[in-house]
């Protein structure tokens, strides 16, 4: 149970933080059809370059961005610094497919990181596994190549991808401070585990950076299953565009770290054809389902070719900000409670302080039921305004029952203050039981 401990231990501020926000940037914005552009249209390297070659992200400004983050209610942030194109983000000394080579000689990786920073926002690093452009990498899985018979007749010296990929991940170890997340993505097939090195990669890692966090993806990944999971080399779990049903235990029934990461629209890096956006209320109620199920939410924005945020996602960033600013208490900090989600909305909870999250459409009050301890008052989060409540059996045969509404009678239906989210804070009294005062 060590390895558990030191686990609980390494993410106590990542747990605490529950909102982050991944960046997707790079070559790949040029196209402007996703990240995945060069192994979807089967392109060569040389096909690819045009894009290498036109991308000048002559926006890009990392304190720009930072703000945006730190407006939204972000607590951390992770951008790619590499990822399966093999287009690094960073000077790499190890090649010159860098944006460095390519732009100026800047570093969007340390600019990213000095300016978020700056802003008290944790920050990690993407770093992909997988790499398309290196000559020893092989056509497998879902290289652009695979299936070309010529192409996989080249040599492919695996030692020697292994000793460029396990060195770029040093670089970013050694040369940029202090990494709170590095954000391994993906393993695939029989590529997994002490294929990439992992077990020497991670002792790596630790040497340099030893209270970083990292994901579970140097294996393959679980997505959001929830049956007898072990975490190996990472600290969390990374299921993608979903939310568990319940949260993720270990085979022993111990709560796993984890988070979903998700996309604004349906794509990772820029998309100019992709308009398909969540709105506000779908992504701030799936932040709160994370929490509710003691899970963190990683959402991602996709800059364009000349290094903007596209504005529909600042929009939508800005709405979710508005409501962080008065109900962030409910998620910072937050997680489980011990009550079963109710049909109007969810739980989260800190310590003696219960957030109810009204959502949905309901008629008349909401009912907290199975609640067992005094309340010792009830409050509008949103606004410090004292809420009414009642306890009583009405519209219910159950004991235990507590209704909350946003005015009186209690019983009548109002219109709720936000159509988002509402909102209760309900302050428990731990001393007391409800049942012994009935």
């Amino acid at each position: 149970m060590k390895n558990y401990h030191q686990i609980v231990e390494r993410t106590r501020w990542w747990r605490d933080a529950r909102f982050g926000m991944f960046i997707h940037f790079g070559a790949y914005a040029v196209p402007a059809r996703g990240e995945w552009v060069k192994s979807d249209e089967r392109l060569t390297t040389a096909q690819y370059e045009r894009y290498v070659e036109e991308f000048n992200p002559k926006d890009f400004d990392a304190r720009k961005w930072a703000k945006i983050a730190k407006a939204a209610g972000v607590k951390y942030a992770v951008l790619t610094a590499k990822h399966h194109d093999g287009f690094c983000m960073f000077d790499s000394k190890l090649t010159t497919y860098t944006i460095s080579h390519y732009f100026h000689g800047r570093d969007i990786v340390r600019e990213f990181l000095d300016a978020f920073r700056a802003e008290g926002i944790k920050v990690g690093l993407y770093y992909s596994l997988i790499d398309w452009h290196h000559p020893d990498y092989p056509n497998v899985g879902n290289h652009p190549q695979r299936g070309d018979s010529a192409y996989s007749k080249h040599h492919f010296n695996w030692n020697n991808y292994l000793k460029y990929m396990h060195g770029q991940v040093e670089e970013l170890m050694k040369n940029y401070g202090k990494i709170d997340i590095l954000w391994f993505d993906y393993s695939f097939d029989n590529y997994s585990g002490e294929k990439w090195g992992a077990k020497e990669l991670v002792k790596m890692i630790r040497k340099y950076q030893p209270d970083i966090i990292l994901n579970n993806r140097l294996e393959v990944n679980q997505g959001t299953d929830t049956t007898g999971r072990v975490l190996g080399y990472g600290d969390f779990e990374t299921p993608e565009q979903g939310i568990p049903d319940k949260g993720l235990t270990d085979r022993y029934g111990n709560p796993i770290p984890w988070e979903t990461c998700m996309t604004m629209n349906n794509n990772w890096g820029y998309d100019a054809f992709d308009h398909n956006w969540k709105s506000p209320a779908l992504i701030i109620q799936s932040l709160v389902n994370c929490v509710s199920k003691n899970g963190n939410l990683l959402l991602n924005v996709g800059p364009d070719a000349e290094g903007n945020i596209p504005e529909k996602s600042v929009e939508i960033l800005s709405t979710i900000g508005k409501w962080m600013d008065k109900n962030s208490a409910s998620i910072y900090g937050c997680g489980a409670a011990s009550l079963a989600k109710p049909d109007w909305g969810r739980y989260t909870q800190k310590g003696d302080t219960l957030f109810a999250h009204w959502m949905n459409l309901n008629l008349g009050p909401i009912n907290v039921q199975g609640l067992t301890q005094k309340v010792k008052s009830v409050y509008l989060l949103s606004t410090g305004a004292e809420m009414p409540s009642v306890t009583s059996w009405w519209g219910n045969s159950e004991r235990n029952n507590f209704f909350i509404n946003v005015n009186t009678p209690v019983y009548q239906t109002f219109e709720r203050p936000d159509l988002f989210d509402t909102v209760f804070k309900i302050e428990l009294d731990k001393t007391s039981n409800r049942e012994a005062a009935h």
